[in-house]
């Protein structure tokens, strides 16, 4: 594994060289040929409202953390080839609290527009808040929705992504593992994974996800469990108005007893609940709103919803996000969050809020 000093070693020798590409990773970056360092880190601070126990002491918790600390490298070589390489520094983004490589992949962009070929780790082409940049994101965290239904986030495979811009269309295609990040397939099929964004209008993109595929059951000598996806997406971008929705839908046929992954922040499993086998329906869906003021004042407002099983009642979280992002210049972003969660529960009172402050700083 790459130590931190011969990275950063690394990054000062190849910051003297042009600036370059862009790639399905996670932040934004074009230019010209040549080979530039780019990254973020995003120091944060949470407080959580848990309540109080049965002698009225408060269960309240807080804490300094990171959200995301990354580095990496963007490049292209002549002709019509292009690199993405990022790893992931921040302890609290791995179990085992040491660095890993989030994006590394290959670029052929000779076909451009209407086809590139992609080939490596990357984002897989599913949703519209997923496939935003992380360092983009309009509230710190992604939806629940998205975590659960559109991960793994990250994963291996070979991609053609393209658009037609007389047809005001674009497109994303790609053949993955399925098994997530960093892990070669533990099965013989892969998944097929697309996105399509049509804009109508100016104002106006709307798109669509698919994602079929097979798992592993706990018993690997059993029969590869069904998975499959679908969203739709809406964005609507009018002067300094920005409003965004989607909606996922996912179906699981287990065939046997299974251990069903939890996920957390930028795709990575947190847990897993064990189902029978049979199939099992989920669902939810995001919308949220913000304007930009002449002041560099961004108020978000964000309503999400998350159902893990329609058929189970009392098991639907929903969560209000009111936000302020306050932008210093292009670098550099303050956001605050206040994450209000109202859970459909059998129990009297549920406290589970949260206020969330983070800065940003990327180069």
């Amino acid at each position: 594994m790459l130590k931190l000093k011969y990275l950063l070693i690394a990054a000062i020798f190849v910051s003297f060289c042009p600036i370059l590409v862009q790639g399905q990773g996670c932040m934004e970056a074009s230019s010209d040929e040549g080979v530039s360092v780019k990254g973020f880190i995003q120091p944060q601070y949470n407080y959580s409202f848990l309540g109080k126990d049965d002698d009225g002491n408060s269960l309240d918790e807080n804490s300094f953390t990171f959200n995301r600390a990354r580095i990496g490298f963007i490049g292209s070589i002549p002709y019509d080839i292009s690199y993405y390489f990022f790893i992931e520094i921040s302890p609290f983004k791995s179990p085992g609290k040491t660095p890993y490589l989030l994006d590394a992949f290959v670029t052929y962009s000779r076909l451009a527009p209407f086809a590139k070929i992609t080939l490596g780790q990357y984002k897989s082409p599913f949703s519209l808040e997923q496939n935003t940049g992380c360092s983009a994101l309009h509230t710190i965290n992604r939806s629940q929705v998205v975590s659960q239904l559109a991960s793994p986030q990250r994963d291996l495979g070979l991609m053609i992504s393209g658009e037609i811009e007389k047809l005001f269309f674009k497109y994303n295609i790609a053949l993955m593992n399925g098994s997530g990040l960093g892990t070669e397939d533990d099965n013989k099929g892969k998944d097929l994974i697309g996105r399509v964004v049509i804009s109508p209008l100016e104002f106006l993109n709307i798109g669509g996800s698919y994602r079929i595929g097979k798992t592993v059951p706990t018993v690997t000598t059993e029969k590869d469990n069904d998975i499959m996806r679908c969203a739709g997406e809406i964005e609507v971008k009018y002067s300094d108005f920005l409003i965004q929705g989607e909606y996922i839908f996912g179906k699981d046929k287990l065939h046997s007893v299974s251990k069903v992954p939890i996920y957390g922040g930028c795709g990575g499993i947190i847990g897993f609940v064990t189902k029978q086998p049979g199939t099992y329906k989920k669902n939810g869906y995001f919308v949220q709103a913000m304007y930009m003021t002449k002041w560099n004042f961004q108020p978000v407002v964000k309503y999400e919803t998350w159902e893990p099983d329609v058929d189970t009642n009392d098991d639907i979280e929903n969560i209000i996000t009111f936000g302020l992002n306050y932008f210093l210049n292009d670098w550099t972003r303050i956001q605050i969050n206040y994450l209000y969660a109202a859970e459909e529960t059998a129990a009297a009172e549920y406290y589970n809020d949260m206020l969330m402050f983070q800065i940003q700083a990327k180069f």
